[in-house]
């Protein structure tokens, strides 16, 4: 019985030694790769219903799930720049590019685009209605003074909307400029309210129609074209960035079905599609 015992004991202590070995051998912080992709996105992508379709689209192909953080394009790049997303969607090409250069995105490629459109009330004080130059209406409503409402968060209709003010040649100022600081569907409830003008990519108008009595001003001019790109986050910038959920993502959004899917969104509904997919172009074919 004690021979038993003591052979019992020892094979016991091997057996501990072993387990020990093996722990030891692992490798420091070994886990199980992150199953979640961040995703930091525009809120129009949000606000039209978009990812509402196609986030979960992603989910049950691809196994990974998706947390969304849906701000202005501005703010959108600085979270995915810091290595707090996996993959970033938004539109404001001459900041995304920025952010390539610097190395803190990877792989920016077009997914789709939409247009910005102008917006005011019926009454339209102004006098800019079915003006072909957005230029030529953002002067006539500072010349007017009448009320405007910016985005004011840094968003990429935000960036446009500088834009559009510098090359007129206008400081906008004073009581006719509201800023609202929220998101599109937010900035058109307020203009709505105010009766006054605004910038809007037509993808949010559209899906805000029952909501706004606004109408479309000014549409068409080249320099309201809205293109959307996504990137991948360069984990460099952060140890901890899903770099291959970002991929995952990034190349979803350009396979064959989804961009099918992107181009009948909103018909349905809408009588429209509210974006043309555009996989496989470049910055230079617009």
């Amino acid at each position: 019985m004690t021979g038993s015992a003591g052979r019992g004991g020892s094979m016991a202590r091997l057996l501990f030694v072993l387990v020990a070995v093996l722990a030891l051998a692992a490798p420091v912080g070994a886990q199980a790769p992150p199953t979640t992709v961040i995703l930091s996105t525009t809120t129009s992508t949000q606000d039209s219903g978009l990812l509402d379709v196609l986030v979960p689209m992603f989910e049950r192909k691809s196994g990974f799930t998706v947390k969304t953080i849906s701000v202005g394009t501005g703010q959108a790049l600085a979270l995915a720049a810091r290595g707090e997303a996996d993959v970033t969607l938004a539109h404001a090409p001459s900041l995304e590019k920025k952010y390539v250069t610097d190395g803190k995105m990877t792989n920016r490629r077009l997914v789709m685009y939409n247009d910005f459109v102008v917006i005011g009330p019926e009454d339209d004080p102004a006098r800019i209605k079915g003006e072909k130059s957005a230029l030529a209406a953002f002067k006539k409503i500072a010349a007017a003074g009448s009320r405007f409402v910016s985005r004011g968060d840094k968003s990429g209709t935000h960036v446009l909307e500088q834009g559009l003010w510098k090359q007129a040649g206008v400081t906008p100022s004073g009581a006719w400029c509201i800023e609202s600081g929220q998101s599109m569907g937010a900035t058109l409830g307020i203009a709505d309210d105010r009766k006054a003008y605004t910038l809007t990519d037509r993808a949010t108008l559209l899906a805000f129609s029952k909501r706004v009595r606004l109408v479309i001003m000014v549409e068409g001019d080249r320099p309201l074209l809205n293109i959307y790109s996504v990137m991948e986050v360069n984990p460099a910038n952060r140890p901890r960035v899903n770099a291959a959920g970002g991929k995952a993502f990034a190349e979803f959004m350009l396979a064959p079905e989804t961009q099918a899917v992107i181009k009948t969104f909103g018909v349905d509904k809408y009588g429209q599609a509210l974006f043309v997919p555009i996989a496989g172009k470049k910055d230079e074919d617009f």
